[in-house]
């Protein structure tokens, strides 16, 4: 995908949504351990720059940081503030951040940080209501511009109902456990969240089942990500939510015209895709067989 930067790669478990990391399963399957933290030969993605001298990473995209670890991870201490620079110097570029770690955040912010910067949208991550109880707090009170929760793996009902009256929550995600030894998701902890964001005019998203799913008290396998991802939006339970800006310039402080910025597409199977709403398009790599596309 191309919507992913990951300058490092590799972490540590620190919460029960972490017992069944995809990241240790996938390096487990390639003889490699995901506890071992490594910088990565991608690290200046964001940075390479095309054949004719543009940057391969567009003005507008937005690129989802350290998917295989955490952007705040004790181990890349000695790196972040290189990753901190690179994102400086696209402040045309979308940035999701995802973490964990909220307690490590305020120390690991570069000094210029202010009030946040435009381009960079901080989540937390909250698997069940004891981490989104330790985790939102603490990402209400960071000097973020754009907040989000990550729900996923969901393996227990949440109710955000409080933190999502705050107003500063722009996003909510769900999705279900995938791999070996994955929990059960319960339709009905989606529903809830569903709901509770349409009533704070929240963006939700619920992106895929997981393997095992129950819907109607019945439990069903579902280990093709293809059937999760489009069953979840069959569900018809994602909403559009307020409509979220990012005020984003060029190096020199300009305004990008909306014209100059990445416009996704998708193919056709893209439209029975549960996270849709949250993906950053395709890559038009060439590597699928030619299909038909369609703007967002």
């Amino acid at each position: 995908m191309h919507d992913i930067w990951n300058p490092w790669h590799g972490c540590s478990r620190v919460s029960e949504g972490c017992r069944h990391c995809y990241m240790y399963f996938l390096d487990e399957r390639r003889n490699r351990f995901g506890g071992n933290v490594y910088r990565t030969q991608l690290f200046n993605y964001p940075l390479l720059r095309a054949r004719r001298g543009c940057y391969k990473v567009q003005s507008g995209e937005l690129i989802r940081v350290c998917m295989t670890s955490d952007f705040f991870l004790p181990e890349a201490d000695k790196w972040r503030g290189e990753a901190w620079d690179i994102i400086r110097q696209r402040p045309d570029v979308r940035f999701f951040l995802l973490t964990k770690r909220p307690e490590r955040v305020q120390a690991a912010l570069p000094p210029d940080w202010g009030d946040g910067w435009e381009n960079v949208w901080f989540n937390v991550s909250c698997e069940n209501q004891q981490m989104a109880d330790q985790r939102v707090p603490q990402l209400l009170q960071l000097p973020f511009k754009h907040k989000g929760i990550m729900a996923a793996p969901l393996i227990g009902e949440l109710d955000l109902e409080r933190y999502l009256a705050a107003g500063a929550i722009e996003q909510v995600v769900a999705g279900g456990e995938n791999y070996g030894g994955s929990r059960p998701c319960d339709f009905e902890w989606v529903k809830s969240l569903s709901e509770q964001c349409k009533r704070h005019d929240v963006r939700f998203c619920f992106i895929e089942t997981g393997t095992k799913f129950i819907k109607d008290g019945r439990l069903y396998n579902l280990p093709d990500k293809r059937i999760q991802t489009e069953m979840a939006l069959k569900a018809g339970v994602n909403n559009e939510g307020r409509p979220i800006v990012f005020k984003l310039h060029d190096p020199l402080g300009f305004d990008i015209a909306d014209d100059q910025l990445y416009k996704p597409y998708y193919r056709q199977s893209c439209l029975k895709c549960g996270s849709r709403m949250i993906c950053n398009g395709c890559s038009n790599c060439g590597k699928c067989k030619p299909e038909i596309t369609q703007n967002k």
